[in-house]
């Protein structure tokens, strides 16, 4: 018996271990080699087995939300609003089993805020590979869709291939950069997607997540902020009702916002506008020691003051933000 248990033990890691060596080349022999390997131990069910060695759409999968709060107060600086409200969002989506619609985040501000950073840690909670999962999807406006003469192939494009990978995976992650060099229209093909309908032609949208980057509305951001620092207040007392409201309007009336005049503003499917906050010099030196640290090197306070003051900030007469946030710190630490 012993003798037995030894075989089939045997067997097990042998089949384990050729289902790893062909699991990126045929998902038929994986498929084989996992139920004999199943077969074999009794408790490990297909689902399991296979998705050790292959990715898989957990649409059942809890979001790790302490995880994900941790990694923002730890990595993106500066934005108070932006942490809370995706937390908060993400959490309450992901904890409903049953939501009404897809959640669709627009994230505005300035370049470097740090926009493209939260959705790719958003991307790596939600999927474990993240931007390189087969179920996270990113569109680059001027790459997909850089010709306003072909606004109507877009579209049609843009549906067919949301379509195709909701229906493959009903928790799919769509990434939406440059919103701002979007061509007005092109975005308003997937409302139906996003609205509150059970399934829209036997598929069901509701488990979906959207998140739009754009520079649009900076300004406007910008403008509040310095609001709160010329009456002598601290950025963390804004709220998201002092800017909510503000975006919408201005990123529905702005031609080059990507959703001028959108249906999904005007139905109300855009669930949070999250502002992201310009960065200040004490943000920057975040940026450049986290740098630091990523690269594996010792923080050096004198690099780190050299790094920052070669930033420029504006406005002019105060010099508060970094006109760039943290989006050169990289390039300008390889010189130190």
């Amino acid at each position: 018996m012993r003798q037995v248990a030894r075989l089939g033990r045997g067997a097990v890691l042998g089949l384990l271990l050729a289902v790893h060596a062909v699991a990126a080349f045929e998902p038929i022999t994986v498929g084989i080699a996992i139920g004999a390997a199943t077969a074999l131990t009794g408790y490990l069910s297909y689902t399991d087995l296979y998705c050790r060695f292959a990715e898989c759409c957990r649409e059942k999968q809890p979001l790790n939300a302490s995880a994900l709060k941790l990694e923002l107060e730890e990595k993106l600086f500066g934005q108070h609003l932006a942490t809370e409200v995706i937390l908060k969002a993400l959490t309450g989506f992901k904890n409903n089993k049953n939501p009404k619609k897809p959640l669709t985040l627009s994230l505005h501000g300035w370049a470097g805020t740090g926009k493209n950073f939260v959705s790719q840690i958003v991307a790596e909670h939600l999927h474990s590979k993240g931007l390189r999962s087969n179920f996270v999807h990113l569109f680059v406006s001027t790459l997909h869709f850089p010709h306003e003469q072909q606004i109507k192939l877009y579209q049609d494009q843009l549906q067919g291939w949301i379509r195709g990978n909701v229906s493959a995976c009903a928790s799919s992650v769509f990434i939406f950069d440059e919103m701002d060099k979007l061509h007005p229209g092109v975005i308003d093909a997937i409302k139906p997607f996003l609205d509150y309908y059970e399934q829209v032609d036997g598929v069901s949208y509701r488990k979906a997540i959207f998140i739009f980057l754009s520079n649009a509305g900076g300004d406007l951001i910008t403008k509040i902020a310095l609001d709160f620092w010329r009456a002598g207040r601290k950025r963390e007392d804004i709220q998201l009702k002092d800017l909510e409201p503000v975006l919408s309007v201005g990123v529905f009336n702005n031609k080059h916002s990507g959703l001028w005049h959108s249906g999904l503003i005007d139905r109300n499917l855009i669930d949070y506008f999250i502002p992201f906050l310009p960065l200040e010099y004490r943000h920057v030196k975040m940026c450049v020691r986290a740098e630091m640290r990523a690269r594996g090197s010792a923080i050096d306070e004198d690099i780190v003051t050299r790094v920052a003051d070669e930033m420029t900030f504006f406005p002019k007469s105060e010099k508060i933000y970094s006109d760039k946030g943290c989006k050169t710190v990289q390039s300008r630490l390889d010189f130190h």
